[in-house]
């Protein structure tokens, strides 16, 4: 039988999805794109924002009505926190959370045995430990990820994701070992440590920068990158630390929401505005070629104009290499949905287009200041790839090789640096 999987959200998903797509290989599935047709479908989704659960219910919708004979099934985020919104998308015949992911082969079998729906949702528990999980390749990458945290304790005013995901806990540094050791024999040069609150990671006295230096073990690993970051984490104590580590890419994902005090307060955010400059400041200092990027909410509940503009003048101050910008969008269940002063959807889209236009001003002046560089670039089959610092390059012309390569930057076009192949 063929399976396809449709994977939504973060790169937390992504790897999930990996692991997924190798339990389904291992029991003779053959594996398929999302736009072939298939024996079944599985939808790994998002919550982080109400946008994220239409497009997860016009995906299950879609896939069902053009292929209305196959096992559809409906995994990830979404069930876990709103598992009655999931069950009553009635075209999914499989409705499991994240949770229960390990559990999608025995659902998929019981499923051809009975043919009856099942709902297979079980709550995140305070003490549940890391399951362990384990890749052998990525689909389609150059460059493979690593799950090595899950959860999240914060329970900022705006986020389910702690419904979605449960508490803080941790791969063991010994796995993160040999994964990356087993993923560097099968020729992946680049690895992605990701987690859901990265930062937090531990694991028996061990810490992040323990994970980097496990991760970098492997001879055939050259690059270990971090994936989205808490600003309150990272000490001064871990960042000399993690100077140490020669494969460590200088490249920060530094979640931000908002460079406004009053809203960061109201946020449930730990940290000041000043806090974080400080620390972008000992981040470019640090690490040479760093580059930071970040999140950056508008529209939170209570913003005033005052606050928009404090926030969009911190940005440009700060100097986002790259910024993803979104309006706040309200979550059943989180403080914030009930919060008085919600901000008009109007005036949400217009400070989303305001901030977004100060911080890809300031990423196209980074991106053209790269010209005449030489750098190193991880190449994907597409002939685009990214330096250490995450620059995203496409090659000039046919470009048939994929790995490492030595790039001069000739242009770029405001989205990505253009270059030609030294060597």
């Amino acid at each position: 039988m063929k399976a396809a999987l449709y994977t939504l959200g973060c790169k937390v998903n992504q790897y999930e999805s990996q692991v997924m797509a190798e339990a389904l290989a291992a029991h003779g599935y053959t594996l398929v794109e999302p736009n072939e047709i298939a024996d079944v479908y599985v939808v790994n989704s998002c919550t982080v924002t109400s946008e994220s659960d239409r497009k997860t219910r016009q995906i299950v919708r879609r896939l069902k009505r053009q292929n209305p004979h196959a096992v559809l099934v409906l995994t990830g985020c979404m069930p876990q926190a709103y598992p009655e919104d999931a069950a009553a998308l009635l075209e999914a015949d499989i409705v499991l959370g994240n949770r229960s992911n390990e559990r999608l082969i025995e659902a998929l079998d019981g499923f051809f045995r009975d043919n009856a729906r099942l709902i297979l949702t079980e709550a995140h528990q305070s003490g549940d430990a890391f399951v362990p999980c384990m890749i052998h390749r990525f689909y389609g990458r150059t460059r493979a990820e690593i799950k090595i945290e899950d959860g999240c304790n914060r329970f900022c005013a705006y986020c389910a994701i702690p419904y979605a995901r449960g508490r803080v806990r941790s791969k063991k540094i010994d796995d993160i070992r040999a994964e990356a050791a087993a993923l560097g024999e099968a020729g992946y040069r680049e690895i992605v440590l990701v987690g859901i609150n990265l930062s937090a990671y531990a694991d028996s006295g061990a810490d992040l920068c323990d994970a980097v230096l496990a991760a970098s073990e492997s001879d055939g690993i050259r690059r270990v990158r971090l994936g989205s970051l808490e600003p309150d984490h990272l000490t001064d104590d871990l960042l000399d630390r993690l100077m140490q580590c020669e494969k460590l890419c200088p490249q920060f994902h530094i979640s931000l929401q908002s460079g406004c005090d009053s809203t960061l307060r109201r946020m449930n955010r730990h940290y000041t505005a000043d806090e974080y400059r400080a620390l972008c400041r000992k981040l470019r200092a640090r690490f040479a070629d760093c580059t930071l990027s970040t999140d950056i909410m508008v529209g939170f509940p209570g913003e005033t104009e005052d606050d928009h503009m404090q926030s969009l003048i911190f940005a440009r101050e700060i100097g986002f290499e790259n910024a993803h910008i979104f309006p706040y969008s309200p979550r059943s269940g989180t403080r914030a949905a009930d919060m008085p002063d919600q901000v008009a959807k109007a005036v949400k889209e217009r400070r989303a287009s305001e901030m977004a236009a100060a911080t890809d001003e300031v990423r196209s002046a980074y991106l053209a200041r790269q010209i005449g560089r030489t750098v190193e670039v991880l190449l994907e089959e597409s002939g685009s790839g990214y330096t250490a610092n995450y620059t995203p390059v496409r090659i000039d012309g046919a470009c048939p090789q994929t790995g490492f390569v030595r790039v001069r930057i000739t242009g770029s076009d405001g989205e990505q640096c253009i270059g030609t192949i030294t060597e």
